[in-house]
């Protein structure tokens, strides 16, 4: 939107009038049947909009239709900007920022619904039939009109307690983001893979200054750049692809990085637009919440409990209801039925079985992809992800301890107590398919995974199901499914209820994983 108080000259201004001085370049040029003008580069707003009022009244005076190309009006807290980009495999669209609650959601709702308009959809579909993200963005940036306004440049404790707070609740950086999760991911965690860089987080974390009072000094808006710049960032030092990304906060190198700006990377673009102001209401609680009362607890030392529990939606969703709890707390009611949905389409069933008054469940889990080395191809050099591993969660219900035994393809699951009466949950990671170019290149594909569930007092299984990777009857798809009705067919067809190893046997020992307690990897052979 412009400014209202601008008013456009009544003719174009004579080039020999006094003040007006010729600098840049202004190119006109025919073509695909259009007058196209390419503006050059202004330093002022206003220098602009008079020149393109200038071109718009030549253009109406001959009665000629223009196309406007070339360089974009230099940046202005008055001017509301919506960009379009074409990027691979998605539509990039940079939405106008939201002075408030009810124009938030007026925006979010009404990009949807042009996306629907437009058959553009805001999910997809994979090959096995699984619902998820487009891939894109919906990363969240806060701040304000004047970068002077920020509020992590008026509280810069509020960042740090942003950045405690997601640190010490894996639950925010892996429940709303996308398929590809892990350190060398979009959106990298501080402490995936870089445990030395939470100590020098801590460090710099004591360098901001806490809750100011009426008498404290202000406090200098470089300094949040330069105490987190170089911990924000992903293994190789880029400080974009990182989950929190302050590129544009304060930095001293350019003026488009002194706008008072914080992205929250980790936020991929959810099915609905619901979903996505929920998404939005929460970060807006949490920025409250620590605009009230500081977060001081310490940093964790997760270690490989990240790719282990959290990978596991029970302890991703048992960890984000402690952060709904925090929220409570503090007079914040969320309630968490507002995010079922988001975990229903993060953790789909794939299915369930009852025997003896025992339920067994089979969901998707989380698998960290990992940036393999760098190799020749046919247009240089790629290094490529390894999506070839998959995990899944167990949850069993009704079951008695002392008796019965999980197993997968013959081996032990290491079932974990809830601390629900009989409830029991376990993750297991197996190579789901084989590509040419991947970690462990000599371990086979370990599917179809056959689930017995074991009476140990006669050795034999009491319930069994399978699950496929791809159809079981070996149908090959060629591409993803074409509406949510496909892909549930695909689903429904690659878990069966049955398919229990028979024979009476006996029931393998638990095994010893040093970095996995809470899963057990096919992959690995225990001494």
């Amino acid at each position: 939107g412009l400014p209202e108080s601008f008013e456009a000259p009544a003719q174009a201004p004579d080039a020999q009038a006094e003040g007006v001085h010729s600098r840049t370049a202004l190119v006109v040029e025919a073509r695909e049947g259009l007058l196209t003008v390419f503006m050059p580069p202004l330093e002022t707003l206003e220098d602009y909009l008079s020149l393109l009022a200038a071109i718009e009244a030549v253009a109406a005076d001959l009665d000629i239709v223009l196309r406007i190309e070339g360089y974009a009006p230099p940046r202005d807290p008055r001017l509301k900007l919506l960009k379009v980009t074409p990027d691979p495999g998605v539509i990039e669209v940079n939405v106008q920022p939201a002075g408030n609650w009810e124009e938030c959601k007026q925006i979010t709702s009404e990009l949807y619904e042009a996306a629907r308009l437009n058959r553009l959809g805001t999910e997809k579909f994979v090959v096995d039939g699984r619902h998820v993200g487009t891939g894109g963005g919906n990363h969240i940036v806060v701040g304000a009109a004047e970068p002077a306004d920020s509020p992590f440049l008026r509280r810069p404790d509020v960042l740090a307690s942003m950045l405690r707070f997601w640190q010490n609740h894996p639950s925010l950086s892996y429940l709303f983001s996308g398929m590809f999760i892990g350190p060398t991911s979009q959106a990298p965690r501080v402490d995936e893979a870089r445990d030395a860089a939470l100590y020098e987080l801590e460090i710099a974390l004591q360098q901001l200054p806490g809750k100011p009072d009426d008498e404290a000094p202000a406090c200098s808006p470089w300094l949040v750049d330069r105490a987190l710049r170089h911990l924000l960032t992903d293994l190789t030092g880029n400080t974009h692809r990182a989950e929190f990304c302050i590129d544009k906060l304060y930095s001293p190198d350019s003026p488009t990085g002194r706008l008072g700006l914080v992205e929250f990377r980790n936020f991929e673009m959810p099915p609905h637009a619901q979903m996505s102001l929920v998404q939005q209401l929460l970060l807006r609680a949490l920025i409250l919440r620590f605009w009230r009362k500081p977060y001081t607890r310490p940093l964790q030392r997760w270690g490989m409990r990240l790719h282990d529990e959290f990978m596991l939606p029970h302890y991703v969703m048992q960890d984000f209801s402690d952060v709904l709890a925090d929220l409570r707390d503090e007079g914040l009611a969320f309630d968490p039925a507002w995010f079922d949905a988001h975990a229903e389409f993060r953790f789909p069933r794939f299915g369930m079985i009852e025997a003896r008054g025992m339920q067994l469940e089979v969901r998707y889990a989380l698998e960290p992809w990992l940036v393999l080395g760098e190799e020749a191809s046919g247009g240089g050099m790629a290094r490529y992800v390894d999506s070839s591993v998959e995990r899944l969660q167990l949850r069993i219900s009704g079951m008695v301890d002392s008796r019965y035994v999980l197993t997968c393809n013959g081996r032990r699951v290491p079932l974990r107590p809830t601390g629900l009466a009989g409830e029991y949950v376990a993750g297991v990671r197996f190579r789901a398919w084989r590509p040419w170019s991947c970690l462990h290149p000599t371990i086979d594909v370990q599917a179809p995974l056959v689930f017995d569930l074991l009476d140990s007092l006669s050795g034999r299984a009491v319930a069994a199901c399978t699950y496929h990777v791809a159809h079981p009857a070996g149908r090959n798809y060629e591409s993803p499914p074409v509406n949510a009705n496909a892909a549930e067919s695909r689903r429904l067809e690659r878990f069966q209820p049955f398919g229990h190893t028979p024979g009476q046997r006996e029931i393998p020992p638990p095994e010893h994983n040093p970095a996995l307690s809470a899963t057990l990897d096919l992959r690995y052979k225990p001494g």
